[in-house]
Parts: C-alpha cells; sequence; structure tokens
C-alpha cells in the first residue's frame, strides 16, 4: 500500500514539475502600445443608447466591487453612429462569482467559459478578462492552462487575467475599446480607436500566430470589412490565402453559423467578392468554387452574386430570408451538372438521376457546413418543383400552388430566367406570375390557352376490355 502511494505521488510530483518548468508560451506577441484614456466629452457614446439591461449588469458587477466594462462589436458600433444588434460586456468577475450575483445567470461554453444574464428575449454576454496562456498539447491539458491541437488551434482557453492582457487576446483592435459606466470613459490599449477612424481591419498580435489558434478569425477579418466598409491590412491580410486550408478543420456546424453571418447580414455580396480574393471561399463551397471560371460569367457564377444581392436588398427592405433558399440557389448549377452526368453515365432516367444528385450534392456540402435537415428537405422541395413548374394542365397548377415551397420555388425559376436570359423559362415565369394574382376566370382561361407554351398532353386511352371468349371457356 505504502509503495502504491509512492507511486502515485511520483507521477504527480513529474506532471506537476513538468508543467511548471515548461516555457510560457503566449498566443501571440503583445501589441503593446500605450493606453489612452479618453475622457466623456471627447467620445459619441451615451447611456441613451445602451440597452438598460447591460446597463444593469455593468452598475450592478461595479457596486459588488468588480471591474465592469462594455466591450467589442457594441462599442464599435456606437462609435461609427449604428445601432448595435448586442451588447457585450467583460469584468473581473469569474464565470462562478457571476452566477452568484445574478439568478438570471447559466454559464455556457466549453471552449471558452462565458456567462449570459437572461433578460426574456434578450442575453447579455459576459465574459471575464482572459489572460495570456500557457500552451498544453491535447494530451497534458491541465486546469489553468490552454488546450490546442496539433496545428496550434485553441480548443479550450479559460485563463483569467486583467484589462490589460484581456485586450491584447481580443481579435481586431476596432473589437478592443472599452466603456466604462463608472467614470463614462473610453479606454483603448491597442491602438483601435485611429483604425476605426483610418477605417483599417487590424489584428492584434502577430496575424499568423492567430490565425492559427483560430482559423475562424480569417473569415471575422473579411466580414468586418464587408459589414463596415473597411479595408483589412497589409500584414493582417497576407497570411490568409497560405493559411485558408486550415478552415477544413473547424466543425462543419460552427462553419455553417459562420456562413450565415457572412452571407445573411446584408452585405452578402461584399463578402463574397472579399471570400473569393483571399481563397477562404473554397473551404465554405468546394461544389461551386471547383467550378469557377476565368471571366466569373457562368450561370453558376452569376446565379451567386444575383440571389446574394437579392438577400442583401431584402434584408435593406426588412423583408425574411430564408438560408434554404440561399444555398438552393447557390447549388442549383452544381445540382444541374451533376444530373445530367449521372443521366448518361448510368442511363438512368433524368427523374432518377435527378433524385440521387440531390443525394450526392447534398452530401458533399454538408461534410464543409453542416446544413441542417430542416433547411435540406426545404432545399428538396425547391428542387423538385423546378422539375413540376412547366407541368400546368388541368389542376396540376393549383396543386402546384397549394405547396408550402411552391413561392421559393416560383422565386428561384425567376432567378434562373434572369440569369439564363432564356426565352422559355422567361415565358414560363411570366405565367406563373400572372396566374398567381389573376381572378379565377382569367386562370381558368389561361389554363386552357396554353397552346404551344405548354401543349396540352393527351390523356391516355385506356384499353378496352374484350369479353371472354364464349367459346373457349
Amino acid at each position: 500500500m505504502l509503495l502504491l502511494r509512492c507511486t502515485i505521488f511520483t507521477r504527480v510530483a513529474n506532471f506537476c514539475r513538468k508543467v511548471l518548468n515548461r516555457e510560457s508560451v503566449e498566443t501571440a506577441p503583445e501589441d503593446r502600445r500605450p493606453l489612452t484614456i479618453i475622457p466623456r466629452d471627447q467620445h459619441s457614446i451615451s447611456r441613451k443608447e445602451i440597452s438598460e439591461n447591460a446597463l444593469k449588469v455593468l452598475y450592478r458587477l461595479n457596486k459588488a466591487g468588480y471591474e465592469a466594462y462594455l466591450v467589442g462589436g457594441g462599442v464599435r458600433d456606437l462609435l461609427l453612429g449604428k445601432k448595435p444588434k448586442d451588447f457585450d460586456i467583460t469584468t473581473s468577475a469569474t464565470p462562478e462569482q457571476m452566477r452568484k450575483l445574478f439568478r438570471n445567470c447559466r454559464l455556457v461554453g466549453r471552449r471558452f467559459r462565458l456567462a449570459h444574464v437572461m433578460f426574456g428575449p434578450e442575453i447579455i454576454e459576459v465574459a471575464t478578462f482572459r489572460g495570456h496562456h500557457q500552451v498544453l498539447e491535447p494530451e497534458e491539458g491541465a486546469a489553468g492552462a490552454a488546450l490546442t491541437g496539433h496545428n496550434g488551434m485553441l480548443l479550450r482557453d479559460n485563463i483569467f487575467g486583467s484589462i490589460e492582457e484581456d485586450a491584447q487576446r481580443r481579435d481586431f483592435s476596432v473589437n478592443s475599446l472599452y466603456y466604462s459606466v463608472a467614470d463614462f470613459t473610453l479606454r483603448d490599449y491597442t491602438g483601435g480607436l485611429k483604425d476605426l477612424r483610418e477605417g483599417t481591419i487590424r489584428l492584434i498580435g502577430d496575424p499568423e500566430t492567430r490565425y492559427r489558434e483560430d482559423p475562424v478569425r480569417m473569415l471575422r477579418a473579411v466580414r468586418f470589412a464587408a459589414k463596415l466598409d473597411m479595408t483589412i491590412s497589409r500584414e493582417t491580410a497576407e497570411p490568409i490565402p497560405r493559411l485558408a486550408a486550415l478552415l477544413h478543420d473547424i466543425p462543419p456546424a460552427r462553419l455553417f453559423e459562420e456562413a450565415l453571418k457572412l452571407l445573411q447580414a446584408g452585405y452578402g455580396e461584399a463578402t463574397y467578392r472579399l471570400l473569393c480574393e483571399y481563397q477562404l471561399f473554397q473551404p465554405l463551397f468546394p461544389l461551386i468554387s471547383r467550378n469557377f471560371t476565368e471571366h466569373g460569367d457562368s450561370y453558376m457564377e452569376q446565379m451567386v452574386i444575383r440571389v446574394l444581392a437579392n438577400t442583401d436588398q431584402r434584408l435593406r427592405n426588412d423583408m425574411r430570408v430564408n438560408p434554404a433558399f440561399l444555398f438552393a440557389a447557390m447549388l442549383w448549377y452544381p445540382l444541374l451538372e451533376h444530373a445530367q452526368k449521372l443521366t448518361q453515365e448510368s442511363g438512368l432516367s433524368y427523374f432518377d438521376a435527378f433524385s440521387l444528385a440531390m443525394n450526392d450534392i447534398l452530401d458533399e456540402q454538408c461534410r464543409t457546413l453542416a446544413i441542417p435537415k430542416r433547411l435540406t428537405a426545404l432545399m428538396r422541395d425547391m428542387w423538385q418543383l423546378q422539375l413540376r413548374l412547366s407541368r400546368r394542365q388541368g389542376k396540376r397548377a393549383h396543386k402546384l400552388m397549394e405547396h408550402p415551397k411552391f413561392r421559393a420555388a416560383y422565386d428561384l425559376l425567376t432567378l434562373r430566367a434572369d440569369v439564363e436570359n432564356n426565352a422559355e423559362l422567361q415565358r414560363l415565369s411570366r405565367w406563373w406570375g400572372e396566374f398567381q394574382v389573376a381572378a379565377p376566370p382569367r386562370q381558368k382561361n389561361m389554363l386552357t390557352t396554353l397552346g404551344d407554351d405548354a401543349p396540352a398532353r393527351a390523356r391516355p386511352r385506356r384499353p378496352r376490355r374484350r369479353a371472354p371468349n364464349r367459346d373457349n371457356a
């Protein structure tokens, strides 16, 4: 028994010695700049523009003796005169202290431990000041150290620190500005205010190291540049094409969420062009990028630009958008090409080949973006309806209009007609557009006068059953 205890003690001591003797490796060289404190009369942020619930959290944390600041995109947008979508807070309180302080608080996240303070539908996200960490490999992971993968990617990082360290650990300088309700000052540790005024997206620290820690930062750089109409600084942009393949290591579920932020937030067309420029589109949509042409003028590429522009326009008009429609339109031409290939190679009927092609296209796309089944089911409906929209005789037109995804399928048909400039598709699109709003007598007339546009199929005559030959009975 004594020998067993000694053995366990020795192993624990050796592990602790190994951890303590390991050289402390910071995630990136510090981007130290003189702290700039901007007093209330020299910045444009007013408490009137901040969520009341965010203010409640800030005041309670301050009253309890903790440092607390509004930080990130909320501060950035307020300085730009925009209305923030949400308000994030950073504090010296740990997640456990937050849970004790707020009954309406829940802790979330494994990779980064966060506190969500719930106020009905509004969630105020609160993070503890993050500190520099000591890097441990996955098999050596221990409490109090960050966990990294084989390529330097952070798998878990719950190291707490000071506000100065927290500023260095943030991604971009324009997101590293801190607003205090204690004295109404703005604190800038990384030159973010200067970058904001100059319209520059600059990564804090060594860009290659930071991208290897979290490759999604490359997507975020592009997203902020498109959203804020800013320019990515030279040193921040340089490693991106070289490291774009690191996105293959990101879980498809996380990439799906990032894709929605990139393409369905009102600036999708500009984001798409930047993604292509920095070679980031291929890891997200390999099916599309492998068919890019030299001049970018194929039907597929025109469709991608057109559907993104339409999505941006709908969002500007406060209209609803559905990611299923966006993905169905973007993948329509890869689907067509694959269906035609299967028809030629397998000898299947086109309808059977089309069904198999839908499965193949969705399976391959979901390997990079984990599109949920509720969306892929809608995509299938829209695709299948494209084959049925030309068949309008009899009661078919009315039955098609009753389909839940008819309107989305019609919109996709209209996009196809515009992209291909095809007279037959344009005629079909105009017919459906008029038929939807026509009165019943007019609809009946439209169905009986389809003419050459859609020749009615002759109803096959049922073979006459012959009476049995009584002589042979």
